[in-house]
């Protein structure tokens, strides 16, 4: 990536640090996150053209605050901070910080200074997003306040000769709506970008660097026909053609028709070496009598694992393995102030005995928007690319309780029929997730005059921009209406739907 200009995010373990990044790889620049205590000398071999503090939950006057070294505002590098990096800033070079009278939160008036180039083209009243207990109250020597809010006096402040700046309030939430246009101008006006990060241009490059860097060596893909493990195995094989070999294990917890399509896209549209491995009996048997949803996890995992192994023993030579691993995954494992939240639901990574000389990750710098926007480039179907996230142990933590062939048909159905209303509605892309959930509930019901005792359904759907927080879906009336009468008739043994109504927190999106 050196031959790209670079902007770094320094991450201080503010929850929104990742949406910055995004915001500047959006804005055609290529940027990287590294901790808050990256050591000065990798900073500046890194050359970048400019640098961004994240927010963080930290009081940066305190003795144990994450902290930055002081020379880095002695580069001549622009340096933009975002409040806990606002504060930190002020903080360090001899301002004052103290805890604001009134805590704001939520979505403010800002007043900008229009002659600011920061604020460049941006309304002089626009709203923000605030989320702070203290603010800066005095600035260091020669700073000056570009922008306030009625509790909030530094709102945004800048040494202009030194090219360092802070904002109090979060440019990068859709809640600023302004604030792309901020980063924009802080990116283009003041670190002087020029936008070279583009999709079509890293594929191109990824292809000749996979080359190179693979030769004529054979390399194994596991696929999941997820969007992550997609791109990855077709850009690899764009590179190397028939050196690759893919396996697709079928474990029987896929939704409807999902292992025929995987198979029918990379073998008959793309001509990809796809071994298909049909485990479905052995998943399910693993899973038997099995209620813990952390368990069901772990079994699957594990099981994935051996039936992968047993069927890379059968090939010959292969020396290298790929990985659909992204940036996200590359940030929080290298994160140590960030609060976690959940771990993830995908399948555990391969053992680290398996017999590989080493490991692709030819997906590793990129964001899971700009993995779709790779995938189109490269001529994956709408389909594969736009599929929603899935969890490796699919449908098992959709079922609540015990997994069974029967419980498995069932919501197969309920799910498919769901889907295809969405579709039909012209919702699927308004709602970032939607999805039934076999409840382990049996209520009464009366279905043709008899009595009836069977499943519930739950629905779910929410909208999101990245899955850390979801609002429930506002689906119209008719359209549930459509939903649940055919779930009921054209399903068996199901004579309820319920529709989830909690956002995110303080429900995760999915039930287990």
């Amino acid at each position: 990536m050196n031959n790209h200009e670079l902007v770094l995010v320094l991450d201080f373990g503010g929850q929104y640090n990742q949406l910055i990044a995004r915001r500047v790889r959006e804005a055609k620049v290529y940027c990287e996150v590294l901790p808050h205590d990256a050591d000065l000398a990798t900073i500046i071999n890194k050359n970048p053209k400019g640098i961004i503090f994240t927010g963080g939950p930290s009081i940066a006057y305190e003795d144990d605050a994450p902290s930055v070294d002081h020379k880095i505002f002695e580069l001549g590098i622009p340096v933009l901070g975002i409040c806990y990096g606002a504060q930190l800033t002020a903080h360090l070079l001899g301002g004052k910080l103290e805890a604001a009278a009134n805590r704001e939160y939520g979505k403010k008036e800002l007043e900008v200074a229009l002659d600011h180039p920061l604020f460049s083209k941006i309304s002089q009243q626009t709203t923000c997003w605030m989320s702070h207990t203290y603010h800066v109250t005095s600035l260091p020597e020669n700073y000056k306040i570009i922008a306030k809010t009625n509790h909030c006096p530094v709102a945004a402040f800048a040494n202009d000769q030194e090219k360092i700046y802070g904002f109090q309030f979060h440019p990068e939430v859709v809640h600023t709506p302004e604030g792309t246009k901020m980063l924009q101008n802080f990116l283009y006006e003041i670190c002087e970008c020029k936008g070279d990060w583009v999709m079509s241009n890293f594929v191109e490059n990824s292809i000749k660097k996979l080359r190179n860097q693979i030769g004529d060596k054979k390399v194994l893909c596991a696929l999941s026909g997820g969007v992550d493990s997609s791109v990855a195995a077709m850009l690899v094989h764009k590179a190397i053609g028939h050196q690759l070999t893919c396996i697709f294990v079928d474990n029987g917890l896929l939704r409807k028709n999902e292992g025929d399509m995987v198979e029918k896209v990379f073998t008959e549209q793309f001509d990809l070496n796809l071994i298909r491995v049909n485990a479905q009996d052995l998943f399910l048997k693993k899973l038997e009598g099995i209620t813990d949803p952390e368990t069901k996890r772990k079994n699957i995992g594990e099981t994935f694992i051996r039936v992968f192994e047993a069927e890379a023993e059968k090939l010959d030579g292969i020396e290298l393995l790929v990985q659909g691993t992204i940036y996200p995954d590359v940030i929080e494992s290298g994160s140590a102030h960030a609060a976690v939240i959940k771990s993830h639901h995908n399948v555990g990574g391969l053992p680290e005995d398996m017999k590989f000389t080493s490991v692709i990750e030819p997906l590793r710098d990129l964001f899971k928007d700009e993995v779709r926007e790779v995938g189109r480039e490269i001529g994956l179907p709408s389909h594969v690319v736009d599929r929603q996230p899935f969890p490796g142990p699919g449908l098992a933590i959709r079922i609540i309780g015990d997994i069974t062939k029967e419980k498995l048909a069932i919501l197969r159905e309920a799910d498919w029929i769901y889907r295809a209303e969405i579709k039909k509605a012209g919702l699927q892309k308004k709602i970032w997730q939607y999805f039934a959930v076999l409840t382990g509930i049996k209520t009464v019901g009366v279905m043709g005059d008899e009595r009836t005792y069977n499943y519930t359904i739950g629905l779910r759907g929410v909208t999101s921009l990245d899955g850390m927080t979801a609002d429930w879906a506002r689906i119209p009336y008719p359209t549930l209406e459509t939903i649940s009468t055919r779930i009921v008739n054209e399903v068996k043994n199901i004579n309820r739907i319920v529709y989830d109504i909690t956002s995110k927190p303080p429900s995760t999106i999915e039930w287990e």
